[in-house]
């Protein structure tokens, strides 16, 4: 399946899910996980119109479905049937051309020691999704929106027990860096001593020209295999309605840039929907590839230069 799929100039992944939910009725404070109880048919449509989109990959219903996210709607104690409900109806929709990844969400905790989460527990956790989700069908885990590297090796340590493929994303939306201060570089230095991951990249964040800027420095750190899962930008409030207002052409412009990057897995995260993954597809299959190589800019550069001489202001002091 892996060599397959790797064999390919570019893979074609599916959208947001919680956009498409809200759309399709979830309200703000709703567990998006019971859905795949309580209403099936709304995930399989979302499932089946990035399908007849042309997304290779389609990503299960279960970003949120740990114990630890699941207690906050008292949950907690659903936590197989959830993820398996939401792996069958993903398998379903996917027929035999499109492959499953079950969706991996971060815990919502802080691991200690600065916060309260142990490592031991997270491990666990993560480990009892990812069998419901194996059990449910997917062909992959898809370890997705992570901020933090000691939570990603928790999730990475729970899946292996699955024995399944294992792909890694962070969000990279403050300065460049994730949440907890991670770069592109540590991730990239990070994930080439895990051996099990075939694929990571980055999702979210704030859109596509800090994710194109992301699989930029990916690229110049060494990365293979790169997943480039942008935003529509950041959501406005208009009407009552939340809007993207991104317009097509940016959206075309981030797929081949980040194509042409080295990303060989592109999809879309926040406010995508069906009709961009089909501009995604079409404006790629159009479009001959040329390499590109990032040129770091010069705000980075300087950013870099600062924090060099800081720790050497520190370590100095320290002395």
């Amino acid at each position: 399946m892996l060599k397959e799929l790797l064999k390919r100039d570019y893979v074609i992944l599916d959208g947001a899910m919680g956009t498409n939910l809200f759309r399709k009725g979830l309200t703000s404070g709703d567990c998006p996980e019971s859905w795949n109880i309580e209403n099936p048919e709304k995930i399989s449509e979302i499932h089946e119109e990035f399908v007849n989109a042309g997304s290779d990959i389609i990503v299960t219903n279960t970003f949120g479905g740990n114990q630890f996210r699941l207690k906050l709607h008292q949950l907690e104690s659903k936590v197989k049937e959830l993820n398996y409900a939401g792996a069958q109806i993903a398998r379903e929709c996917a027929g035999k051309k499109v492959f499953v990844a079950g969706s991996v969400g971060p815990s919502g905790e802080i691991l200690e020691p600065l916060g309260s989460l142990s490592y031991e527990l997270a491990v666990k956790g993560f480990g009892q999704q990812c069998m419901a989700l194996k059990e449910g069908g997917v062909d992959m885990l898809w370890i997705e929106t992570f901020s933090d590297l000691k939570e990603i090796k928790a999730a990475i340590e729970g899946s292996m027990q699955t024995g399944l493929p294992i792909v890694v994303t962070m969000s990279f939306d403050t300065a460049g860096k994730t949440m907890m201060g991670v770069s592109p570089h540590e991730f990239v230095s990070f994930i080439k001593k895990q051996h099990c991951v075939f694929a990571y990249g980055a999702n979210c964040g704030l859109g596509f020209d800090e994710l194109i800027q992301t699989v930029g420095e990916m690229q110049i750190s060494g990365g293979k295999n790169i997943v480039a899962k942008g935003n529509l930008g950041i959501p406005v409030f208009h009407h009552g309605l939340i809007k993207y207002n991104v317009t097509e052409k940016s959206l075309l412009d981030y797929a081949v840039k980040v194509r042409n990057l080295g990303a060989l897995f592109i999809g879309g995260c926040c406010g995508t929907e069906a009709k961009h993954i089909k501009n995604i597809k079409e404006i790629l299959k159009i479009s001959p590839y040329k390499h590109l190589k990032y040129k770091q800019n010069n705000s980075l550069k300087r950013e870099k230069k600062i924090s060099k001489r800081r720790r050497i202001k520190v370590n100095t002091k320290k002395v």
